[in-house]
């Protein structure tokens, strides 16, 4: 479920990138994001720092490329790549029609100007995030969200990579949540077998992505349930 102001009504609040060249106003907006329930997170500037932009796992990126270099146009373009499906808000520091219609014209989902008041900006921001996870076929329970369009998975905030055919065993078990699937059910879902082919292929992928899913994080999500198959627990409690 989801609330009214675009957060999810379980596990961690949407992660917001946020890029500002004035370290006062980025700060000023992060504390406005967080008095809105949201997790904000301060971004280094895009022309050298793309990759934390990209491996953040962040929900949505609000940056003001205006004040990065003369050529905003590119920047925008650049993080709408590294976006992808996410929503990219465009800011700038005056309420300028031009700079909104290039904004959007190179890429942007939406764009506001503000000056002292960050107000519209975190409602611009809940409201995209409303809109993006009804259209981004997401999944998962709790901490866990998975992406069914892009492929990504995100546990407690932290971006987890993975191959294929994990993706597609974790995504069965997340549709799911604390049931188990039977080993038969996996093979005809994720390897399109109507067979037990009489090999530990289901056991050999359960094993890496429970490595995957699992290691680091507080408590186990991944359960073998005695006679019945796998589970993808969605609490510490339950299954218990």
């Amino acid at each position: 479920m989801e609330q009214s102001d675009g957060r999810a009504a379980t596990g961690p609040p949407p992660l917001i990138g946020i890029r500002h060249a004035i370290e006062s106003r980025a700060r000023r907006l992060a504390e406005a994001v967080a008095a809105a329930g949201f997790r904000p997170r301060p971004l280094p500037p895009l022309a050298t720092g793309a990759r934390v932009w990209r491996d953040g796992g962040f929900d949505l990126l609000a940056f003001d490329p205006f004040g990065e270099g003369p050529a905003p146009a590119g920047l925008i373009g650049l993080a709408r790549a590294i976006a992808a499906r996410r929503p990219l808000l465009v800011l700038s520091d005056r309420d300028s029609r031009a700079d909104r219609m290039l904004a959007l014209g190179a890429g942007a989902d939406d764009a506001v100007g503000w000056d002292a008041d960050p107000a519209e900006v975190v409602a611009r921001i809940a409201g995209l995030l409303r809109r993006s996870r009804l259209a981004a076929g997401q999944i998962g329970e709790g901490e866990l969200r998975i992406d069914l369009i892009d492929r990504r998975v995100e546990r407690a905030g932290r971006m987890i990579r993975m191959p294929l055919r994990e993706f597609d065993l974790l995504a069965n078990l997340a549709r799911v949540p604390d049931r188990p699937v039977s080993r038969a059910a996996l093979l005809r879902a994720v390897w399109r077998i109507d067979f037990d082919p009489g090999t530990n292929r289901v056991e050999v992928h359960m094993s890496r992505l429970r490595a995957r899913i699992d290691r680091g994080f507080a408590w186990p999500m991944l359960r073998t349930v005695k006679g019945e198959g796998y589970a993808l627990r969605s609490s510490p409690d339950s299954l218990a």
